[in-house]
């Protein structure tokens, strides 16, 4: 197994881990709590690791959501709270989610072993959200707490190497979006406008995005030996299991 075949078979499972907490329904709670709608919260959350910083730079590092839909999210959350502030409350989530869904897993310092060797070994260059998501304090030290964060920041890491990917295909954000799994759904959740590209002539440019996203991700997973990048392929898949026992 090769770097970059880690990377594309560790994809579904990283997306799938390193998201989960986003969308748990404390989580939202959290942000009700906050005084925040949930799209102020969710782009604050994503974005404010990056600081409290313009608008036009958080859409820039997010990418894939339209700018117009970051700045209404992050202006109206920055009336309530710093940025900052809101991605550490995030963070928080984060760990908790990790504790109470993760703690249960019998390999549970392995997996963090191999995780924390992927995301330390990894460049960060051109990848801002990543690197700010690294730099933020752990806010809970428990294993399932490690082991949730970790899995976020491999997330973050794939998604800012899928944006440069990307982009050097000649994809849009748009076009990215619109040619992925989620369609036009897709778009309009990340707040896209019709009229909408049409797929098929994207469909040559996104596979070979995906090729050098994985490229790019896979780099990182050098720092593994070929067993250990199976070995991590497999505990994803249990923790997997264990999350989601009825898939």
């Amino acid at each position: 197994m090769t770097p970059d075949q880690a990377a594309a078979a560790a994809k579904a499972h990283i997306l799938r881990l390193g998201g989960a907490f986003a969308e748990d329904p404390l989580t939202l709670q959290r942000a009700r709590r906050l005084g925040l709608s949930g799209w102020a919260y969710y782009v604050a959350a994503r974005g404010g690791a990056l600081g409290d910083v313009r608008a036009d730079t958080v859409a820039a590092a997010l990418g894939f959501i339209a700018p117009d839909a970051v700045s209404d999210g992050w202006d109206a959350a920055a009336t309530v709270l710093p940025p900052s502030k809101i991605a550490a409350e995030h963070l928080a989530e984060c760990a908790r989610w990790g504790v109470e869904r993760l703690s249960t897993f019998p390999r549970l310092a392995r997996l963090i072993e191999l995780c924390r060797r992927v995301v330390l070994a990894a460049d960060p260059a051109g990848l801002p959200l990543f690197a700010a998501w690294r730099a933020m304090p752990v806010p809970d030290q428990r294993a399932g707490g490690q082991a949730a964060i970790l899995l976020h920041l491999l997330r973050e890491h794939r998604t800012g190497a899928h944006l440069i990917a990307a982009r050097v295909s000649g994809l849009s954000p748009l076009e990215a979006v619109i040619s992925g799994p989620e369609g036009e759904a897709g778009a309009v959740a990340y707040g896209w406008q019709p009229p909408y590209p049409k797929v098929p002539p994207l469909i040559r440019r996104r596979l070979w995005a995906d090729a050098v996203t994985d490229r790019i991700a896979g780099q990182a997973y050098e720092v593994l030996s070929l067993t250990e990048r199976a070995e991590l392929l497999g505990l994803l898949e249990s923790a997997s299991a264990i999350v989601w026992p009825d898939d």
